[in-house]
């Protein structure tokens, strides 16, 4: 019988927070074969409000692409997002401005220390009787000048 591993985390203990900034990788492409060909892909931004009690409140969305300039912003105002809910943000597949290194900023707040909403890309291409679909976890970031950072 093969028993699969299940993730193990040195630090168990939950952590809440009242906010932070993630840089979340997302793919309009990515790659095969010899030849490099590129295999277009779907990309959604999901961010889910994991705190059975309290809002969290969405500052920003902004998209990037692989050299790094911004292409687009995806809010223009704060998005309140309840208990357990969750919002998406979604990049066609036939959208290549992004690029293989494109991405996502997102910062969020709460006026209640939280559980840690899941924020992550998830991607996906179809094409031919082929898919593809794979998820990037969110990573932490501090934003230069940001002196309202939460630690």
């Amino acid at each position: 019988m093969i028993v699969p591993a299940l993730p193990v985390w040195a630090n168990s203990e939950i952590q809440l927070t009242d906010g932070e900034s993630l840089y979340v990788s997302v793919y309009s492409n990515v790659y095969s074969g010899p030849k490099k060909l590129p295999f277009q892909l779907a990309a959604m931004l999901s961010i889910r409000n994991t705190d059975p009690k309290y809002p969290i409140t969405v500052l920003k969305v902004d998209y990037y692409d692989n050299n790094g300039r911004m292409i687009e912003r995806y809010i223009e105002k704060p998005i309140e997002l309840g208990p357990f809910a969750s919002k998406y943000f979604y990049v066609k597949e036939y959208d290549e401005r992004g690029g293989p290194g494109a991405n996502f900023i997102v910062k969020w707040r709460s006026a209640n220390k939280v559980n840690k909403p899941i924020i992550e890309g998830i991607m996906l291409g179809l094409t031919s009787g082929q898919g593809l679909s794979f998820t990037c976890p969110g990573q932490p970031i501090k934003e230069h000048g940001d002196s309202n950072r939460i630690q």
